[in-house]
């Protein structure tokens, strides 16, 4: 069969069993052996083994479960409802007020859970029915929060960072400090975007609140600590050169252990339950890695990937062409799948065309995870829209509307990216040095 052929075939098959409601793994999986068996000569038994034991095979993969688990810890502790009264008083006089919250508690966060889904419903269950009560404006939001959650694929840790190291052979340490200025840059736009918006709509802004005096809000700043103490743990293991990434993922479940036992909620219910939350998602997550591991091998022997690498570096695009087709292609990517199966299905045909034209992996990773992160707003299969949805009751495609103001920021910030690639590769050349 001619490699065009091939590649059609393929790209349907996966796209039918997609459709049919065929786990994401399995999918991958079927796909390869199809693969595989295009070529007589390979024996599918052997390929699939050796792949899938040797993308198991990894320490840096011990990070996963781990970082899953402080999530899951974090997620039923009263870390969140903390968080929240202590920025509330301090966010009082910028314009938008309490909105945002919603971007500061998802940026804090972010930076101990690692999840976008589980960032957007703990700061949600907390912050929407107290807006909601003080009058906020239910589109702002819910679209703020939405757009917000998807901080927790950004700012480090980053579970999505980890499964790109993991399938490009990268540092983690390096992908989590690359993440930490693209992640604060995203967080200012969304604040300036409510500033503007909160002073452009005044009257869709509830009545000031009384002016908190500095002795309250002070009063109130103690209730941080425990997510800034363990935000220095685990990151500060991390840049400090004290501890790999892996290890600083146990110091984490550690210190989340520590804070719910110290907070009350630590009961042998809330433990196996964050036990039983984290096997689920990492083992969902190991399976389509070594799905996609099989894939990856099997495209290689069709000489798929280096056909299209070859292809499109014959058309003699420019860079940033090239990242304008490949970022169209996440998003459409996006309407059907969640970002770690976007990460791991599209790394056998991507990386050859990436590595071609010459871009750094670390860099590349980050506008990865930027373009993911749209993917997470973006219908039907937006995760952070299905969790708003479970929370608000609206129809998933008005929390999308909400949420599309974010949407246009995420692609400004691409753009900086782009036009700026140091945004990203500063901070991880700059702290190397130091070391």
């Amino acid at each position: 069969m001619e490699l065009l052929e091939v590649a059609v075939l393929l790209v349907g098959l996966l796209f039918f069993l997609l459709g049919a409601g065929l786990w994401v793994a399995m999918a991958l999986t079927a796909v390869g052996l199809v693969a595989v068996l295009t070529k007589v000569s390979i024996p599918p038994g052997q390929v699939l083994a050796t792949s899938m034991w040797s993308a198991s095979d990894s320490w840096d993969l011990v990070a996963l479960p781990m970082f899953v688990w402080m999530g899951e810890i974090l997620f039923r502790t009263r870390l969140a409802e903390d968080m929240f009264a202590g920025l509330a008083p301090w966010m009082q006089r910028l314009p938008g007020r309490l909105l945002h919250v919603n971007i500061v508690g998802c940026a804090i966060f972010a930076a101990v859970s690692g999840s976008s889904a589980a960032t957007c419903a703990t700061i949600g269950r907390i912050s929407l029915p107290e807006l909601r009560k003080r009058g906020y404006d239910t589109s702002m939001a819910v679209g703020t929060l939405a757009g917000s959650g998807t901080l927790g694929l950004l700012i480090p840790p980053s579970i999505i960072m980890i499964v790109y190291a993991t399938a490009t052979e990268q540092s983690i340490a390096r992908l989590f400090i690359a993440g930490v200025l693209p992640g604060i840059l995203l967080a200012a736009l969304f604040m300036g975007f409510v500033m503007v918006w909160s002073l452009l709509h005044r009257d869709r802004m509830p009545p000031p609140d009384p002016p908190v005096p500095l002795s309250a809000r002070l009063k109130a700043a103690p209730r941080l600590l425990p997510v800034i103490l363990l935000i220095l743990g685990v990151i500060g293991a991390i840049y400090g050169g004290l501890a790999s990434a892996t290890e600083a993922a146990v110091v984490g479940v550690f210190l989340s252990l520590a804070l719910s036992w110290f907070s009350g909620t630590l009961t042998a219910k809330t433990f196996r339950d964050s036990l039983i939350g984290a096997t689920r998602t990492s083992c969902m997550i190991a399976f389509i890695l070594a799905g996609a591991a099989y894939l990856t091998a099997a495209m290689g022997f069709t000489g798929i990937p280096r056909a299209l690498a070859e292809w499109i570096g014959s058309l003699g695009l420019p860079d940033w062409q090239l990242l304008a087709a490949l970022t169209v292609f996440y998003v459409l990517l996006g309407c059907f799948l969640d970002g770690i199966s976007m990460v791991v299905l599209t790394t056998a045909v991507v990386m050859p065309l990436v590595e071609r034209a010459g871009f750094d992996l670390i860099w590349y990773g980050i506008y990865v995870v930027l373009v993911v992160e749209m993917a997470q707003i973006t219908p039907p299969v937006g995760f952070n829209l299905y969790v708003l949805q479970g929370m608000t009751g609206r129809n998933i495609f008005a929390v999308a509307r909400d949420t599309m103001p974010l949407f246009l920021l995420m692609v400004v910030a691409v753009a900086l990216v782009v036009a700026f690639p140091q945004l990203a590769l500063w901070l991880p050349s700059t702290m190397l040095e130091a070391r």
